[in-house]
C-alpha cells in the first residue's frame, strides 16, 4: 500500500483547514490544507498479479503533529473536522459504568498484528496514557520473521508505525487492564503471496501457545486481486484461512476492519474498482467484520446526533457481499439482505475522519506529536477492547462472536446493547453503496453498541 492513493473519488478540495495524512490502516489528519487523492477506476486485476496487503485506508502526510491535543469545538473551528479523545469515546459508548464494576479487561489478552511495528510504541503509549489519565501497561512485542530495522525515511515503515500506534493506543484505551501483544512482521506491503501467510503463521502460532483472547486486524486485500480469482479459483485465498480455523478451535475471537472505500476497494495498482467488491480477511465467515460509523459528540463525549454510517469527504465504511464465501449459517436470518453470499460488516464502531481520534507518535523525528486518525482500522481495535471486557465479564473466551451478534440483534436494544444505525450509506468513488436501514444492512451491520448493556448481554451475565 505504501504511499499509493486509496482515498477514492475524483480529486477534490476537502477543507481549507484540514490535512489528510497516511497512517496506514487509517486516515490521519493534522492542521494544514487537504485534498483527497484521486484514483482511477480499474478493471479486474490480472490473475498473475500479486495481491497487496493493505491496511484499511490511507491519506497523505505533509504536516507535523501538534504539541498537544485540542477540544472538539476547537478542532471544528481550527481544522474543520470533529476530533475525539479516548475519554469521549468512553462516554459515548457508555464504558465508564463497566470500569466502576471492575470490568477493565483484566486477565485478558488482545493480539495486534502489524507489519514492521513501531520502535517507539511503549514510550508513545506512556505519553498517550499520561495525557488522558489512563493506567499504563507494558506492551509485549513479538517479532515474527525477518523484521528490518526501522527506517523513519521509509514510508512503508512510518505508515505501518502509524497504524501500530492507533491499534495499540485505542485497544488499550478501551480495555486498560488487558494485556497487549503486538506482533510485528517483516512483510513488505506488496508481497501478499508471501506476506499474508507470514501474518497467518504468526497468528496461528500464538493461538496454539494459548496467547490471545481476541485478535484485531487492520489490514486487507481485495478478494478480486487474489491470483486465480478471475478464473473462479479462490484457493490462493482460502488456503490462508488456517489461522482462523485454529482460532475457532481455540475459542479465540478474530476481528478485521471492513475497509475505508465503501462498497469498492483497490486493485493491485491502488486504483479503485468501478463496481462493488469486498476484501479479506473482513469477508471471512470466521472473522467478525467491523464497519465504520460517524459519531457527533460534544466536548464531553455526549452525542448531539445519532450515529450514522461513516461517509464523509475522506472515505466510507466498507461493506457488501463476498464473491468468495457463501452465506454463513448465522446470516440466515438476514438472507433477504445479503443474498446467497457472506455479507459485511457485522457490527460498526467509530471510524469517520470527520470524528477522528487523537493519537501520539514519535517514531518519525520530523513529526513528533499529536495526530488525528480515522478509518475502520480505528473501529477494529476499539471493538477488540470491548471483546476483552466481555471475556472478562463472562469469565472465559467468547470465541466466534457472529452467531451471538445476530442473535442479540433480535432482542430489544435495552437488553442487547445493540443500537441500530439508520442514517447514511457507504457508496464511494461513484459506486452506489448500501443504505443504512432499520435492522441489519451492509453499511453498518447490526448497528453499534451501548457497551455496558452489550458487554453484559454478550457475556450472558
Amino acid at each position: 500500500m505504501g504511499t499509493s492513493p486509496a482515498t477514492a473519488g475524483p480529486r477534490r478540495s476537502v477543507s481549507a483547514r484540514a490535512l489528510a495524512m497516511l497512517a496506514v490502516g487509517a486516515t490521519a489528519l493534522t492542521a494544514g490544507t487537504v485534498t483527497a487523492q484521486s484514483t482511477v477506476a480499474a478493471v479486474a486485476a490480472p490473475a498473475h498479479a500479486a495481491f497487496k496487503l493493505r491496511p484499511a485506508s490511507q491519506g497523505h502526510i505533509n504536516a507535523v503533529g501538534r504539541t498537544s491535543p485540542i477540544s472538539t469545538s476547537d478542532c471544528v473551528s481550527q481544522i474543520g473536522i470533529h476530533c475525539y479523545s479516548p475519554l469521549q469515546y468512553r462516554t459515548a459508548y457508555n464504558l465508564n459504568p463497566l470500569y466502576k464494576q471492575g470490568i477493565t479487561g483484566k486477565g485478558r489478552t488482545i493480539v495486534i498484528v502489524d507489519s514492521f511495528g513501531s520502535p517507539t510504541i511503549q514510550s508513545d503509549l506512556q505519553t498517550f496514557d499520561k495525557q488522558w489519565g489512563i493506567p499504563d501497561t507494558n506492551v509485549e512485542v513479538v517479532k515474527w520473521g525477518n523484521v528490518p530495522p526501522f527506517d523513519p525515511t521509509n514510508p512503508d515503515h512510518t505508515g505501518w508505525a502509524g497504524e501500530t500506534t492507533l491499534d495499540v493506543e485505542y485497544a488499550h484505551a478501551i480495555a486498560p487492564d488487558a494485556h497487549i501483544v503486538l506482533v510485528e512482521t517483516g512483510v513488505a506491503e506488496t508481497e501478499g503471496v508471501t506476506g499474508l501467510p507470514e501474518m497467518m503463521d504468526a497468528e496461528k502460532a500464538l493461538i496454539k501457545q494459548g496467547k490471545g483472547d481476541v485478535i484485531t486486524q487492520s489490514f486487507g486485500a481485495t478478494e478480486n486481486t487474489f491470483p486465480g480469482f478471475d478464473k473462479g479459483d479462490y484457493s490462493s485465498l482460502t488456503d490462508l484461512r488456517y489461522a482462523f480455523k485454529a482460532a475457532a478451535d481455540h475459542n479465540v475471537t478474530v476481528l478485521a476492519s471492513s475497509g475505508d472505500n465503501g462498497v469498492t476497494d483497490a486493485d493491485n495498482n491502488s486504483n479503485l474498482y468501478p463496481y462493488k467488491v469486498n476484501s479479506w480477511p473482513s469477508s471471512d465467515p470466521l472473522v467478525t467484520s467491523i464497519g465504520g460509523t460517524q459519531l457527533t459528540l460534544d466536548n464531553d463525549g455526549n452525542r448531539t446526533a445519532p450515529d450514522a454510517v461513516w461517509h464523509d469527504a475522506y472515505g466510507a465504511g466498507g461493506g457488501g457481499q463476498s464473491a468468495v464465501f457463501d452465506r454463513p449459517w448465522y446470516q440466515l436470518g438476514v438472507a433477504n439482505v445479503v443474498g446467497s453470499h457472506r455479507g459485511t460488516p457485522d457490527i460498526s464502531m467509530s471510524a469517520a475522519v470527520d470524528g477522528a481520534a487523537w493519537t501520539y507518535e514519535s517514531f518519525d523525528p520530523t513529526r513528533v506529536g499529536w495526530h488525528l486518525t480515522g478509518g475502520t482500522s480505528e473501529a477494529s481495535p476499539i471493538f477488540s477492547g470491548v471483546v476483552a471486557l466481555a471475556d472478562q465479564a463472562a469469565g472465559y473466551r467468547l470465541g466466534q462472536l457472529n452467531w451471538r451478534l445476530y442473535g442479540l440483534s433480535l432482542l430489544p436494544s435495552q437488553w442487547s446493547g445493540i443500537t441500530d444505525v439508520t442514517t447514511s450509506d457507504n457508496g464511494w468513488n461513484g459506486v452506489t453503496g448500501y443504505a443504512a436501514t432499520k435492522g441489519y444492512d451492509m453499511a453498518s451491520g447490526v448497528g453499534t453498541i451501548d457497551a455496558t448493556k452489550f458487554v453484559h448481554a454478550l457475556a450472558g451475565r
